[in-house]
């Protein structure tokens, strides 16, 4: 009796990496969508919030969050070979105030770590 491989791998050559390559940007797809969905909530709620009429610590707080969230975003699309962000910006409509935040380290609050 011999054993060959089932004709779906004979077919495609998959082998153990083709197998994991698919993963892998399986996995990078997924990551993009996630953090697609956080920046647009950031957005959405920076943008409710504002015309409901919040704090100024408040606001500052959601630019704080939306530009993280796009930092994060940016940085995943680049791994995933999109380094031109000038369309995402258009499509998510990202305030300058947001994108002006974009990447910088803030100081942890007094009291907080």
């Amino acid at each position: 009796m011999s054993v060959r491989p089932p004709r779906f791998f004979d077919r495609h050559h998959s082998t153990g990496l083709n197998v994991l390559e698919y993963e892998l940007l399986s996995e990078r797809a997924d990551a993009l969508g996630r953090h697609g969905l956080k920046v647009e909530k950031a957005l959405e709620q920076l943008r409710e919030r504002t015309a409901a009429g919040c704090g100024a610590d408040q606001r500052q707080a959601l630019l704080d969050a939306a530009a993280d969230a796009v930092w994060a975003f940016f940085i995943q699309r680049e791994i995933c070979g999109l380094r031109d962000q000038r369309d995402l910006i258009r499509r998510y409509e990202i305030p300058k105030e947001v994108l002006a935040r974009v990447g910088i380290v803030r100081k942890p609050e007094p009291g907080r770590s």
